[in-house]
């Protein structure tokens, strides 16, 4: 794990993410942050942590009211409240567990900027680990330990914690397309669910898809992709999900557009997957399939396409390879991993499936994760009602992180067209991806 994802970060629990606020009366108690010397035994240990972390332009405010700043002079983006002394020694222990555990009770309070504190975080470039080396190699070996496999019982306990937790929550901020991936925005200007449409039909023109051609989508969420691709583009879809909440929520609204006839949803995994197909597509699932499953479902699409057809992958990924973030995967994403081109590969080459074009749009996902979280603060008060103040902290971190992780290049969006090696059906230029 790259050290400047070592941190996590959050907005005030008195104002909304992204925005200003006022200064902390805490801020009227503390002692200046003036140079490193005079400092108490946590202050210095504090300071310590703050360089292993990259210096990033943060104040950080013990439950003394001691205030230690980096040391180079650099005006802070916010404040980091530690509000006790077992909030702060978990931070020198484990800081990317701890801080969203301490921040998600409320031992830990951020002023200022959400995003601005996050992208303070991944920007900054750790100098020095000294001191705290050996500490870190026991939490990776702990945490080595504790992840979950995505194996058959293991995905679906993995995809259950995540997406079954109800249709209504997500549906408080997903939009009317209940589309949980990364949106395709035309203009900087265009609204959600118009940039969730238009990166639909960006798949579908990728892929060329023909009316009376059969599609089989893996993970399909709640059915957006699958039902968007029959109603417009006239082929029949079956669509593979182990999300009972999700499948059940797509099979009435395929019901309710009169589309039962043309899209199948199958509540089973994708390694189960059988059948051939003119197309295979997948948007948003392969985070959670693991690298060690990539041949395996190298192995479905192959048989799936046989000799000719072709195919897309939509994921979040990376620019190389790197495990999920561990409060992340801790509390909201268990199992997950998204990839590296490199290890994208592991897909494709065992089947001798030829890759025809990769594109990037993670700044599209940036812009999606900031609409979702305007709605999110908006349905604040109905998720606490749902669940609690907890859970409302730790998916507005999980939510902010995001987008800090998308802004600062620490996440990538990858679209990955592609066919068998043995197929010449492929376009001679682009012209057919931006067609209208």
């Amino acid at each position: 794990m790259n050290a400047v994802e070592d941190c996590v970060a959050s907005e005030s629990d008195t104002a909304s993410p992204g925005r200003s606020t006022p200064a902390s009366p805490l801020g009227t108690a503390a002692r200046p942050a003036e140079g490193r010397t005079g400092r108490s035994f946590e202050g210095g240990l504090l300071s310590r942590l703050i360089t292993y972390l990259g210096d990033p332009a943060l104040e950080f405010v013990l439950w003394t009211g001691e205030s230690v700043r980096p040391a180079r002079a650099t005006e802070p983006v916010a404040r980091i409240c530690i509000g006790d002394r077992g909030a702060f020694y978990g931070l020198l222990i484990d800081p990317q567990v701890s801080f969203g555990e301490s921040y998600s009770t409320g031992r830990i309070k951020v002023e200022g900027d959400l995003v601005s504190v996050l992208e303070a975080v991944y920007e900054a470039h750790p100098n020095s680990k000294r001191g705290f080396s050996v500490i870190r190699r026991g939490v990776e070996v702990i945490r080595r330990s504790r992840r979950r496999v995505n194996t058959l019982n293991g995905s679906q306990d993995n995809i259950h914690h995540h997406y079954d937790i109800g249709n209504k929550f997500y549906s408080l901020w997903l939009g009317k397309t209940m589309a949980y991936t990364c949106a395709y925005y035309p203009t900087p200007t265009a609204l959600l669910d118009e940039a969730q449409v238009a990166k639909m039909d960006h798949v579908c023109r990728k892929m060329r898809l023909k009316p009376g051609e059969s599609v089989v989508e893996a993970g399909c969420g709640w059915g957006s992709l699958a039902i968007h691709m029959a109603q417009h583009y006239g082929v029949k879809v079956r669509a593979f999900n182990i999300s009972k909440e999700q499948v059940a929520f797509a099979r009435e609204r395929a019901q309710r557009e009169g589309l039962g006839s043309s899209v199948e949803f199958v509540l089973d995994d994708y390694r189960n997957i059988t059948g051939k197909y003119d197309a295979f597509v997948s948007v948003g699932m392969l985070e959670h399939v693991g690298v060690d499953n990539y041949p395996a479902l190298g192995r479905v699409i192959s048989q799936c396409l046989g000799n000719v057809g072709r195919g897309l992958i939509h994921s979040i990924g990376r620019n190389f390879p790197a495990h999920m973030h561990p409060w992340i995967e801790k509390r909201i994403f268990p199992g997950a991993c998204p990839p590296a081109l490199s290890e994208f590969a592991q897909i494709f080459e065992p089947w001798n499936l030829s890759v025809l074009d990769v594109e990037n749009i993670r700044l599209h996902y940036a812009r999606t994760l900031h609409h979702w979280m305007d709605l999110y603060e908006g349905a604040s008060d109905k998720v606490a009602e749902m669940f609690d103040e907890k859970f409302v902290r730790m998916w507005r971190l999980y939510l902010a992180g995001s987008i800090a992780a998308f802004t600062t290049g620490t996440l990538q969006l990858f679209q990955v067209l592609f066919a068998p090696g043995q197929s010449n059906d492929v376009p001679w230029t682009r012209d057919y991806m931006y067609a209208h």
